[in-house]
């Protein structure tokens, strides 16, 4: 049996969708590699192995040979309690031995540790935990952990600005030089006068030495880069943007040569070269800021972390670094500050500001027993709580990885691209190649006083062919509006699993909403006790139905045990209790055999209700749960239950009708009470007395549009369609197999639960108004996808036969390529600012 693990890795120097398909496939030619999906906006490539053939690192080496890195952070330890040299050696055992650790070197005589890890797979917390657990103790030099993959990234901008500076400093000097001596605006020594009268003048010959000296930095310093990347990609046995840049810019650069040693004569195209190369230099420098820019809202998530903790430790109150907090451990929040994290309050009282994690407004009162999460903030009362979870296991940070996840994964929508980008190199090539042909061996013919020849003029076509081109538009089109628009969710207290929920959400027109705990509070109260007349009183009745529930986790039952109890009645203990789920519930109790149950129970047992008939009709129509009371065989009463409709849900309901959507309800509640709560809230479709297991069927069948005319509003009848993209909203336990079922499921949860919901969607507030914003937040991300990708095509389909028929010169297309991509990043921004 495959022990099957997962990876995420940091990837360095892909600039475009070839880069992204290069790196795929060579992960995917290790053995013992299941999947591998390489993300170009979050430069991460996550795979999935067999631990037992692959280890960190071979694939490390394997895109280390592909051609590009993997980011990595260093760590600088101070040890303490290190006795001798084989302390500090066991120790760099213990820190190799470490998932994600690269490189341990541990110095005895000045008692350092330094560490080179992968900081996508170990974090500087979990170091130095791992020095302490071996028996040592520790603490990073510098203060506070730096974030080691931002500080690659950041390295990675800062070496694209240097370089773009020294490719400035030479190329504008060069193209204003250039753009003077053509057109005759310098002085006399920098021409050589004809003798012929009439004649212009031509340049002198010892320019060209001139142009060559300032666009060789550019050439072989600034876009050295390309050279690396194009000569990696074709060992590869692909070819990618640094292909098309070198050779356009090579074509244009080695041209010149020729010239400039007087071997050929004609113009020199030096300045085209250099500007090529400084213009595409500057659309990446722009283009990585912009990049930073898409994942600002995981920043955000990251930012909201206490840095330190009060715990008590050996009865005394410590401050330590919230990494070193430990399960078990007692902690102490004072107001105004942070709860550092997970755990439950065991003593003081307080209000606790949660919006920003779950969106809601209003401060969540807490007590003891109730669960606080970390990055919350204790507003009014001090709090002891003991720690629950730590590190990893917060809410908090299981949310980062959650989004994390989504932006790394692919969407549907993206494999277009992805197809095209895999060809698309080489098919620029081909007609670059035949617009050189083309040119030179059918173009028309030039004037006699032409200042150029057919070879000149079908060379500068084809560098424009291979410089307009720009394979990096498309593969930016997905990944970095999937980036913003998750990162936007989850500070909307909405979390994408993956890129294909948040596609899958913005296609969806009918909603299925369960009612308990979704439409409504999901805590029901007894409103009516109605007994057979002259039979029993209130008490009695709700005494034994009450020991029956006794102890009932079934919000109904739980409903009439509290009832029993504010009445102050002392209940009996139940004997041969059964359970049948969907009808109720039997036992014995003080010699009595005791039903509480439905009207489908009833009738299964021969039960009739006699009077209570008419009692029933009129509960049902006030949109209560009728629980039926039997003793010994016998009609005894009916306890009516209601609950409450939460506040937002008429609102929310009305907001998905806005949007287009159908709305369903489902429920295990009888026709007329489900449909009297679904006129209070204005639901089209309306589910009732389905069994737990039976709601995935219900959704089944209205993904197939198999509805009854009873079940739907006559007004809505024409509107449903015979197949249907259906969202189901539940509780993301209860209702798990028919959120599997439906093409969305979104589960309703808070921020303690987040990371238990199976659904490919979590709202972290109860609040029903995040389904419309979830469902619009899709669609406007979506919508981005589509104008990014339209763009993409769009521009290649225009612009390359363009540059092939002779429109656009060299520098222009390299400009226009340059800002294509930078185009895309900066739409997909745009959705930072939208309102959801």
């Amino acid at each position: 049996m495959t022990d099957t693990k997962q990876l995420t890795l940091p990837i360095t120097g892909m600039t475009c969708a070839n880069c992204v398909a290069t790196v795929e496939r060579n992960l995917k030619k290790l053995d013992g590699v299941q999947n591998a999906v390489v993300n170009l906006s979050s430069e991460r490539a996550t795979v999935e192995f067999d631990s037992g053939k692959l280890k960190l690192p071979d694939f490390i080496a394997r895109v280390n040979r592909a051609g590009y890195g993997v980011a990595t952070g260093e760590a600088d330890l101070v040890i303490k309690r290190l006795s001798d040299d084989n302390d500090a050696r066991r120790l760099e055992s213990a820190l190799l031995k470490l998932e994600g650790v690269m490189e341990a070197q541990v110095n005895f005589t000045i008692e350092k540790a330094r560490v080179k890890y992968v900081p996508t797979i170990i974090t500087q917390a979990e170091l130095r935990r791992a020095v302490v657990s071996a028996g040592f103790e520790t603490m990073e030099l510098g203060g506070e952990a730096e974030d080691a993959e931002a500080q690659a990234r950041e390295h990675e901008i800062n070496e694209q600005w240097r370089l773009l500076v020294v490719g400035l400093i030479f190329t504008v000097p060069l193209f204003l030089f250039a753009m003077a001596r053509d057109f005759n605006l310098l002085p006399a020594m920098f021409y050589e006068m004809s003798t012929m009268e009439g004649m212009s003048a031509a340049p002198a010959p010892w320019t060209n030495w001139l142009m060559l000296a300032l666009a060789t930095p550019v050439q072989f310093y600034v876009g050295w880069q390309y050279y690396v990347g194009a000569f990696k990609a074709l060992r590869n046995k692909s070819a990618n943007m640094d292909v098309l840049i070198a050779m356009g810019s090579s074509a244009a650069f080695f041209y010149s040569l020729p010239i400039t040693f007087g071997w050929l004569t004609g113009h020199v195209y030096f300045e085209t070269a250099a500007v090529i190369i400084t213009l595409i230099k500057l659309g990446k420098f722009l283009e990585a800021r912009a990049k930073g820019r898409t994942s600002e809202a995981i920043k955000k998530l990251m930012g909201l972390r206490a840095k330190t903790a009060r715990v008590f430790r050996d009865g005394t109150e410590v401050e330590v670094s919230v990494d070193d907090v430990r399960v078990g451990d007692i902690v102490l929040v004072k107001p105004g500050e942070k709860i550092p994290v997970d755990g439950v309050v065991v003593e003081g009282r307080s209000a606790i500001d949660e919006s920003m994690l779950t969106g809601e407004s209003l401060p969540v009162e807490k007590k003891p027993g109730d669960p606080v999460i970390g990055a919350t903030l204790n507003k009014l009362g001090m709090l002891k709580f003991e720690a629950t979870k730590v590190g990893r296991e917060t809410a908090l940070a299981q949310i980062i990885k959650l989004v994390e996840d989504a932006q790394g994964s692919k969407a549907p929508i993206q494999k277009l691209a992805d197809q095209v980008s895999a060809i698309f190199v080489p098919i620029v090539i081909v007609i670059a190649a035949l617009t050189f042909a083309g040119w030179y061996f059918f173009g028309p013919a030039l004037p006699a006083n032409a200042e150029i020849d057919d070879f000149t003029r079908a060379l500068i076509n084809m560098v424009a062919v291979l410089v307009i081109a720009c394979p990096c538009a498309m593969g930016l089109a997905t990944p970095t509006a999937i980036m913003v628009g998750t990162g936007k969710g989850a500070e909307a207290g909405i979390l994408f699993r993956s890129s294909e929920a948040l596609e899958r959400a913005g296609k969806v027109n009918v909603v299925v909403l369960d009612k308990t705990g979704t439409i409504t509070k999901g805590q029901p109260a007894i409103t009516d006790i109605v007994v057979e007349s002259g039979k029993w009183k209130e008490d009695e009745l709700l005494h034994l139905a009450a020991s029956v529930e006794k102890g009932s986790e079934h919000p109904l039952g739980e409903a009439i045990w509290a009832e029993a109890t504010t009445r102050g009645l002392t209940l009996a203990d139940p004997a041969g209790f059964k359970a049948e789920a969907g009808h109720g519930v039997q036992a014995e109790v003080e010699g009595r055999s005791v039903i509480v149950g439905n009207r489908r129970m009833f009738e299964a047992r021969g039960i009739s209700l006699g009077n209570l008939e008419s009692e029933v009709a009129r509960l049902q129509s006030e949109a209560k749960t009728a629980m039926l009371v039997a003793v010994d065989d016998i009609a005894a009463g009916i306890i009516a239950v209601a609950d409450t409709i939460k506040d937002s849900s008429k609102d929310a309901i009305a907001d998905l009708h806005k949007m287009g959507l159908q709305v369903a309800m489902i429920t295990g509640d009888n026709q007329k009470t489900a449909e009297a709560i679904a006129k209070q809230v204005g639901i089209d479709v309306v589910l009732a007395e389905v069994l737990p297991e039976g709601k995935s069927s219900e959704v089944k069948r209205l993904q197939v549009g198999e509805l009854e005319s009873s079940q739907v509003k006559p007004s809505n009848l024409q509107t449903f369609k015979p197949e249907n993209i259906v969202a189901m909203v539940g509780d993301g336990v209860n209702d798990a197999p028919a959120l599997a079922q439906a093409d969305v499921g979104l589960a309703i949860g808070t921020g303690t639960d987040v990371a238990m919901a199976a659904a490919p969607v979590t709202l972290m507030s109860g609040d029903l108004r995040g389904v419309s914003r979830a469902i619009q937040l899709s669609r406007k991300t979506l919508r981005t996808i589509k104008q990014n990708l339209f763009w993409a095509f769009i521009y290649n389909i225009l612009l390359i036969p363009a540059a092939a028929l002779g429109y656009l010169n060299p520098m222009l297309a390299a400009g226009a390529m340059a800002f294509s991509s930078v185009f895309v990043v900066t739409n997909s921004l745009r959705l930072r600012r939208q309102t959801i």
